[in-house]
């Protein structure tokens, strides 16, 4: 029965001991309440100050939404970004196909873009800045980026000018949009790129070609080649850039599938059927006599001869130039057919009304720093005091005060 007596004893001591303690320190608070109304007074009047001395902040949105790429589109750029993919997340292809908005968020945040808008308003003059890097991190500051969860992408631009504000939130979709058209994001994309290179390497063999002919035409005086030799020189140049055109094909088909894709397969058993066509036309012509042609008899076969290799190399380039083209001519179709388009939703508009700063919560942040400051001033003075009381401690606090006024001298 008496240990729960003592326990009910020792709760009321501390219930008291608290009391006694919050007590003393109202008691010191009201002893000098005019130091701490003037120290809250102090930091109202600097919180006012800096509150209104602030220029007020304005924030434009736009909204946009980013095309929604299928799974395979996606991986395909994964591998053509780069380091924009590590802006993202960092968490590679699996993390960015949860939300498709999560890739353009990474693109909006590359150094290129940031660079471009740099460019386009002056930032490094306006903000007098020599440094890049600096530019880049004070933007990343004005500029937020987030890829909601219903798929849209929010672009809140700051700025102390309403008009600036919107026009930066608005140059990051036009900056989007652009690059947007430049990756190859798509499979199409990827051969119509793949594709325009060929065809300019093509148009640079096929002038060589030519170039080579004429001079051809112009040493030996043949013009040209008639009968079963121009036929075969036909022929063998149609197929021979016909496995070239299907080699093409299977290269830039590589690029987005491996060698076991049946389509792959399919192109590679054509192309090797091709070869075999190609061997037995060119030992058919091979036993053809150099006939038909428009040349000096001293000249024949020599002349006919080198006229005839020339021809076929024209004929080849020629042919290969045709089909390259209606290749690239398909994948353009396709690609603008599947171009991923970036919608934009609402437009940045200049804002009606200030974001910033927060004027009230500055006044009022500074008034509750004022007076804790204050209370820690009427607690440290009190506590000398105390202190003061006792020998021992107003000696060691006397010795303290001589020894720092020793060093101040």
């Amino acid at each position: 029965m008496g240990a729960p007596r003592e326990s009910h004893a020792e709760t009321d001591s501390g219930y008291l001991v608290h009391e006694r303690a919050m007590l003393n320190l109202l008691l010191i608070l009201s002893r000098d309440k005019k130091r701490v109304l003037w120290g809250t007074l102090l930091g109202l009047l600097l919180g006012t100050c800096l509150a209104f001395a602030l220029r007020p902040t304005f924030t434009a949105t736009a909204t946009i939404l980013p095309p929604q790429a299928p799974q395979s589109s996606l991986s395909s750029l994964m591998g053509q970004l780069g380091s924009l993919s590590a802006l993202s997340g960092g968490g590679g292809a699996g993390s960015l196909l949860k939300n498709p908005a999560d890739l353009y968020v990474g693109i909006l945040q590359s150094r290129t873009i940031a660079d471009q808008i740099i460019e386009e308003f002056h930032l490094r003059t306006e903000w007098h800045m020599e440094r890049q890097d600096d530019v880049r991190k004070k933007l990343s500051t004005r500029v937020q980026f987030e890829a909601a969860k219903d798929g849209m992408i929010v672009i809140t631009a700051k700025d102390k000018d309403p008009q600036q504000a919107s026009a930066l939130a608005n140059s990051f979709v036009e900056a989007l949009n652009g690059i947007n058209s430049r990756l190859a994001i798509s499979e199409a994309s990827q051969r119509r790129l793949f594709f325009d290179q060929q065809l300019a390497e093509e148009k640079s063999a096929l002038a060589t070609a030519e170039e080579d002919l004429k001079n051809t035409q112009q040493k030996t005086g043949l013009l040209s080649i008639g009968g079963q030799a121009e036929q075969a020189i036909r022929s063998v140049a149609q197929t021979r850039a016909e496995i070239a055109s299907k080699e093409v094909t299977l290269q830039s088909m590589r690029t987005y599938g491996t060698d076991s894709n049946p389509e792959i397969i399919q192109i590679q058993q054509q192309i090797n059927t091709l070869r075999g066509q190609l061997t037995e036309l060119e030992n058919n012509q091979s036993k053809l006599a150099p006939g038909d042609t428009q040349i000096a008899a001293n000249q024949v076969p020599g002349g006919s001869l080198e006229y005839a290799r020339k021809f076929r190399e024209v004929k080849y380039h020629d042919t290969l130039l045709d089909l390259l083209s209606r290749q690239y001519e398909a994948a353009r179709i396709d690609e603008a057919k599947s171009a991923p388009i970036i919608q934009v939703i609402d437009r940045a508009v200049p804002p009606d009304r200030k974001s910033g700063p927060p004027r009230l919560l500055i006044m009022l942040g500074m008034s509750v720093f004022g007076f804790c400051l204050a209370c820690g001033w009427v607690f440290w003075n009190s506590s000398i005091e105390r202190a003061r009381q006792k020998p021992e401690t107003a000696r060691m606090l006397d010795q303290l005060r001589r020894n720092l006024q020793w060093r101040r001298s």
